[in-house]
């Protein structure tokens, strides 16, 4: 048992680590390809043009994080999670330096890559959370997986307030678009010795789990299929479909609506990322103690929707620090809790398969907003907010339409 906290204490580190890279990169991009100056684009490009490149980026790292979560969620039941997660952030290492050549070099494909190859290994998350389930009871796999969201939640809240004064030369001269990136290449470094040092192997029997290439569509074929299942899936994915449209275009409705630049999205960032720690961190576990997951739910989905379309109504930027811990809250109680429910509907020897299924299907939800969000958005900067607080709500009502999850 000891030995188990330990190892949940190191996937938790790595996790940080991990989300810390990520975070450093958020308040960039957006911010990249809508300034004029920059040569990624002509300078004749409107502004319905840039929003859908930037559109297509952001779908390029969710197309292959949808490729990428299966194959990694079976390669680690077959070969261990260790060996997958290693090459993984290895490769995750090396994303962010061909992003950042991108940036130095102007070059647009090369900002395709970057994305498409962190997207992959973005896919590792099935994994860490396959390794979780190996070290959790059925009763503490809500709290464990919400310790994942505490890193996240942690990583959002330093990750983009250090991405923004990273990026922001008025601070100094050397500081660039291309700095979080290189930050990012530098802490993937660490987490690589981090996992080869600390980490050991959390599975005790592999599973030979079907490899294909196109699996990623096979699973969500798989995913709907069953149907002890169908209904947490279908949830998943309206929840995720939803949020990501928020995620991925709040950023254009901070930029045109209350002109933000960098630092001021990378704190904005922070702040809802703080209240995401300290949901997972500190709220998660004694109210999962007290309360099943399914009643959790009920409020915290309905919650988030609600919130996320509350951001509209601020009509000054700084109003918008009072809505964004509702949002924070509904998704902090949300994810770990819709995961625990899914992981506990499969045996021990499936949780790779599983968990690899669940997020390929919340990587497909995550694919679609940028591929239509782009297109949505420069008809009405609001439009992605209203789509996303309606999917969410949709996802609260199926949940609790479903007989099978009332309880």
């Amino acid at each position: 048992m000891n030995n188990n906290k330990s190892l949940l204490r190191v996937i938790f580190l790595t996790t940080l680590i991990d989300m810390l890279g990520i975070g450093l990169i958020i308040p960039v991009v957006t911010p990249l390809l809508l300034d004029p100056k920059l040569p990624f684009m002509s300078a004749e490009s409107t502004f319905a043009d840039r929003t859908m490149m930037i559109g297509f980026l952001l779908a390029s790292f969710s197309l292959a994080q949808f490729v990428g979560s299966s194959l990694l969620g079976a390669l680690s039941d077959r070969h261990g999670r260790k060996p997958i997660l290693r090459y993984t952030v290895a490769g995750t290492l090396l994303s962010y330096l061909i992003f950042g050549m991108g940036i130095v070099q102007a070059s647009l494909p090369l900002l395709f890559l970057g994305r498409l190859m962190l997207g992959f290994c973005s896919g590792n998350l099935a994994v860490t959370f396959s390794a979780i389930a190996d070290l959790s009871s059925a009763e503490h796999k809500s709290r464990n997986f919400g310790m994942v969201g505490a890193a996240f939640g942690i990583g959002f809240v330093l990750g983009p307030f250090l991405g923004g004064l990273l990026s922001d030369s008025s601070w100094h001269p050397a500081l660039g678009y291309d700095t979080p990136f290189w930050a990012a290449a530098l802490l993937s470094a660490v987490n690589l010795w981090v996992l080869q040092r600390y980490f050991t192997e959390t599975l005790v029997t592999p599973r030979m789990s079907p490899l294909h290439p196109a699996s990623g569509v096979r699973q969500i074929a798989k995913a709907f299929g069953r149907p002890e299942l169908r209904g947490l899936f279908a949830v998943s994915f309206l929840m995720v479909f939803g949020f990501n449209f928020f995620t991925q275009f709040i950023q254009v409705y901070l930029i045109k609506r209350f002109d933000y630049g960098q630092g001021e999205i990378g704190t904005l960032f922070g702040y809802l990322g703080l209240w995401i720690a300290l949901t997972q961190g500190l709220l998660l576990r004694p109210v999962s103690a007290r309360i099943s997951p399914a009643p959790i739910l009920k409020v915290s989905l309905l919650l988030m929707g609600l919130a996320v379309m509350g951001i509209l109504l601020p009509d000054q930027s700084g109003l918008l620090y009072a809505v964004l811990p509702l949002v924070s809250l509904g998704q902090g109680f949300s994810s770990p809790n819709l995961l625990s429910l899914i992981s506990n509907k499969a045996d021990s020897s499936m949780q790779g398969e599983i968990l690899g299924i669940n997020q390929s299907v919340n990587s497909f939800a995550q694919l679609l907003p940028p591929l239509i969000g782009g297109f949505i958005v420069a008809m009405d900067i609001r439009a992605p907010l209203l789509v996303s607080g309606s999917f969410i709500v949709l996802a609260w009502l199926t949940f609790v339409t479903n007989r099978s999850y009332r309880s």
